[in-house]
């Protein structure tokens, strides 16, 4: 596994680029360069330079510091809303793919009406009836990504309910919740990771994306949406703001994008299959 993980470039950049992004913001207070509310007046707008690796704000607060404290608030309501809507959708998906009947038409009617929702709007539409913060923006964001986790998980299922071990567990008398927690939730683990590590970048988009409309985590907490909606005052004479924050951005959610990639590359079943043929004859060999 390890050896097929390190054949995979997009696997590993991505891996290297996630964990170095998860590093800066857990370790932020020992690499931050200056507090992170501290204003100098006098060095506003400065360019990066050794004393301010990424330059200074209109306040003169340091970027560089602003930026990894930024990454806390970014992942941490990714983490949040992509667990809680993984756990929502994909619980919502075994019972509807599962039971079937009733209950999936019921079911999957409720999904197609969050569907039919352009995600950001319906997320704007939230936030502005809860209020801004970190708390309300990771629950607009649950509203709007446990959809995709109950289609695929559902999908899975429905293929899942009719192999041959749910049948003779089924034949041997185990009971709904066991089949489905132990029979086919193990089955759909590989989907479930991948669409998890694909929506890490995506929720980190979205909340930057609500922060830069002015419906995210309000200032003067250090979030990146709200640096580059900010920075596009100054864009003509300061673009480094906009570019910062917009780099940052960029490098996380292609980051976590290229992982995505990489394992789904890495969980396919049919590269498994391979993988084990392969093995097997070299072993015979």
């Amino acid at each position: 596994m390890l050896k097929r993980a390190l054949a995979h470039p997009s696997l590993f950049v991505g891996g290297v680029l996630t964990t170095l992004i998860v590093c800066a913001a857990v370790f932020a207070p020992w690499l931050a360069t200056h507090p992170v509310e501290q204003m100098a007046m006098r060095e506003r707008f400065a360019m990066p330079s050794a004393a301010h690796w990424l330059g200074t704000d209109n306040f003169g607060r340091d970027l560089w510091t602003r930026i990894i404290f930024g990454a806390r608030i970014s992942l941490s309501i990714a983490l949040i809303s992509v667990s809680a809507a993984a756990a929502i959708g994909s619980a919502i998906g075994l019972v509807a793919g599962y039971f079937g009947g009733w209950i999936d038409l019921v079911l999957m009617r409720v999904t197609d009406v969050f569907l039919g929702f352009p995600a950001l709007i319906l997320a704007l539409a939230i936030v502005a009836v809860m209020g801004p913060g970190v708390l309300n923006v990771s629950i607009a964001l649950i509203i709007v990504f446990w959809t995709e986790y109950a289609r695929v998980v559902r999908s899975a299922t429905l293929v899942l309910r009719e192999q041959a071990y749910v049948t003779a567990a089924r034949a041997l008398g185990a009971s709904h919740f066991r089949i489905i927690t132990k029979e086919i939730l193990p089955n759909t683990v590989g989907p479930i990771i991948v669409l998890t590590t694909l929506g890490l970048g995506t929720a980190i988009l979205s909340e930057s994306a609500l922060s830069f409309l002015g419906f995210g985590v309000p200032p003067p907490q250090p979030t990146w949406g709200w640096t580059l909606a900010y920075g596009t005052r100054f864009i003509r004479s300061e673009p480094w703001l906009s570019i910062v924050a917009g780099m940052a951005i960029m490098l996380t959610v292609l980051a976590f994008n290229l992982l995505g990639d990489g394992l789904r590359d890495l969980l396919d079943p049919r590269q498994l299959s391979r993988a084990g043929r392969s093995t097997s004859s070299q072993k015979g060999s």
